[in-house]
């Protein structure tokens, strides 16, 4: 029994060690941050800016990772080919990728000397130092966490689910729209809002790729690094508006998976 009991406490100071580790440069951005300077800061035309701008520029990178993400990944889930691990792992590699790679490898395939440089030049598509490169650049980084999420909600839907509806007649892609997708709908909205996050914090390689120019390529987390040496409490104002939309998500994921204060009540 003591050892039980030594074991449990063990559980507890490490929870309570990684908490306080964790959790305490978020509660520092707001110590030092008073509610009159959070708003005053929404009021300065470039903040104002980088918020609209990482509005607009995540939320078209969000419809576009879920528009080709979620067909890509219900074939990932339900299909088996040669070479699917290898594709798997390719899928999933901008996870680990070093941001400064990230921007490195979007500049060498689609800058203006890239590998498809000269074809988007040709077609008239300018990416670099554009907002349409933050676009590409958000997507990249943030599409394999919906990836992994709806592969995973997609794997998990019974295949007598599928059966029972293609035996009542419905085609494959009916099947996929009606059934599969309503099925699995918690999985990919915990999966989009991930990926959301991920492209609202995204820093390293948009601003390789696409530079950091107010209104054009500034999102928030580029207009918090400019801040940070000439306006100190600017940036922590700003990273706090940052902390409070990504709890906001992630307390979202918790409660459409049925985790979190809502599981804790069901135990």
């Amino acid at each position: 029994m003591s050892g039980s009991r030594a074991f449990r406490a063990l559980l507890v100071v490490a929870l309570a060690g990684a908490l306080v580790f964790l959790t305490l440069p978020i509660v520092a951005i707001f110590a030092d941050t008073s509610p009159g300077r959070l708003l005053d800061s929404l009021d300065d035309p470039t903040a104002q800016d980088a918020l609209w701008l990482s509005l607009k520029t995540t939320l078209l990178a969000l419809a576009i990772i879920i528009a080709i993400g979620t067909p890509a990944a219900y074939l990932l889930a339900t299909r088996d080919f040669r070479g699917r691990a290898i594709v798997q792992t390719l899928v999933e590699l901008p996870l680990v990728l070093p941001p400064a790679a990230a921007g490195i490898g979007l500049l060498a395939a689609l800058g203006p000397h890239g590998i498809l440089g000269g074809a988007l030049q040709d077609a008239g598509i300018q990416l670099v130092l554009q907002t349409s490169g933050v676009v590409v650049a958000l997507v990249f980084v943030a599409s394999p966490f919906y990836l992994r999420q709806a592969e995973a909600a997609f794997s998990a839907v019974p295949p007598t689910v599928i059966q029972a509806s293609r035996t009542l007649g419905a085609g494959e892609a009916a099947t996929f729209l009606r059934v599969v997708i309503p099925t699995a709908r918690p999985g990919l909205l915990a999966g989009a809002a991930l990926a959301w996050g991920r492209a609202l914090g995204e820093f390293g390689a948009t601003l390789m790729f696409a530079g950091s120019f107010r209104g054009i390529t500034q999102t928030v987390p580029l207009a918090i690094y400019d801040r940070f040496s000439v306006d100190f409490p600017g940036a922590l104002a700003l990273s706090a508006v940052l902390v409070c939309v990504s709890f906001a998500l992630l307390l979202s994921v918790k409660f459409v998976t049925g985790r979190g204060a809502l599981g804790f009540a069901a135990r």
